[in-house]
């Protein structure tokens, strides 16, 4: 079997290495004679597999025991309401950016638990660059500031970490562990892992330990504080996922770690735009400084071709490249286990389609 390049936004490429390991593991973990999905998560055979998947993850973004790492259910989407369920007490502010589709949810739930203060917003150029800190209007009495680092379904990601006096909130879920981070600078991080983590299932979230318990009479299940008192083991946790990010996290290490891939994210990101700005045949839409590393969206010069490209796209084993529902187009998403190769590939294809359809 050849396996195809996969340029889906999420659930995303894993690398074949981590995929080929959880295969030959699949029955039989390590000579214990069970699948890992079969085993109880407070067995001691599966503590030891999640305890070194949070110190690995710890160890690739030197986080602190200043910081809880939880690993829950509900993705990225829940912690739209996590967060404010957590920090807003009633009456309390707190600040967003919006530059596209998953600030817009984020605002919305937060609106739902206290006030909204919108500090500065990228919709009057449809969602195409990140607004400069200097124009943004937040709030004297903010309990905390919320951004989206990497847009991913309009390609839009910021330049910079936001300066902020109070606690910096921001959904990583599309750019974590693609380059090095200071986890320091934030309050909370959080992350759905279908992108760089790890399959879908299972999102991360690092929270700084002072930041916990400032809202009471939570359920349980959507308390920060009961998932870090139970080591994120207040209930069935998602172990495959856990597991299967695990594998990535150490996959990750021998790669070099984070800065190594830091490199080759930035050059397979730069080869394609660099092919797209001179084809005279695709474009991107969004400002050059604020283009992602991650998430390529690009127009051909005919949307009336769009089809013809996706169906030969597809036939080239060049997969999932058409962009999301709400903006059209197309979209290279380059996580982590896409391989330079398939940047290649996708660059020879396009250019063989420009010359025969331009």
């Amino acid at each position: 079997m050849t396996r195809a390049y996969n340029f889906c936004a999420g659930p995303a490429a894993l690398p074949e290495e981590v995929l080929k390991q959880a295969r030959d593991e699949l029955l039989d973990w390590h000579g214990h004679g069970m699948s890992v999905m079969e085993m109880s998560h407070r067995s001691k055979d599966y503590v030891s597999i999640a305890e070194t998947a949070e110190q690995d993850l710890r160890d690739l973004l030197g986080i602190s025991d200043d910081y809880a790492v939880l690993f829950l259910q509900g993705g990225a989407s829940q912690q739209f309401t996590m967060i404010p369920m957590n920090l807003l007490n009633k009456g309390e502010t707190a600040d967003y950016v919006n530059t596209g589709q998953w600030s817009i949810k984020a605002i919305a739930e937060a609106k739902r638990y206290g006030n909204v203060n919108v500090v500065a917003s990228s919709e009057d150029r449809n969602f195409s660059y990140v607004p400069t800190q200097d124009s943004w209007n937040t709030s004297k009495d903010a309990v905390y500031l919320h951004y989206t680092p990497n847009e991913t379904i309009g390609g839009v990601e910021f330049p910079f970490i936001p300066q902020t006096d109070v606690p910096l909130v921001a959904d990583y879920s599309s750019t974590i562990l693609s380059r090095p981070l200071d986890v320091s600078k934030f309050g909370l991080i959080y992350a759905g892992a279908q992108k760089n983590i790890g399959p879908a299932g299972i999102v991360v979230v690092i929270i700084r330990r002072d930041l916990i318990g400032r809202v009471g009479g939570l359920a349980p299940m959507l308390d920060y504080k009961v998932h870090a008192d139970n080591g994120s083991m207040y209930n069935t946790p998602p172990t495959y996922s856990w597991y299967l990010a695990g594998l990535v996290f150490q996959w990750l290490k021998r790669q070099g770690g984070l800065a190594a891939m830091e490199k080759l994210n930035q050059r397979k990101a730069g080869k394609l735009y660099d092919y797209i700005d001179n084809s005279g045949f695709y474009s991107n839409p969004v400002a050059k400084p604020d283009r992602s590393w991650m998430n390529v969206p690009f127009v051909l010069a005919d949307a009336a071709l769009d089809k013809q490209f996706l169906k030969e796209a597809d036939e080239a084993r060049l997969l999932n490249l058409a962009g999301h529902r709400s903006v059209g187009g197309m979209r290279a998403s380059l996580y982590n286990a896409v391989p330079e190769a398939a940047v290649d590939a996708l660059i020879e294809f396009m250019k063989d389609f420009a010359k025969r359809n331009g």
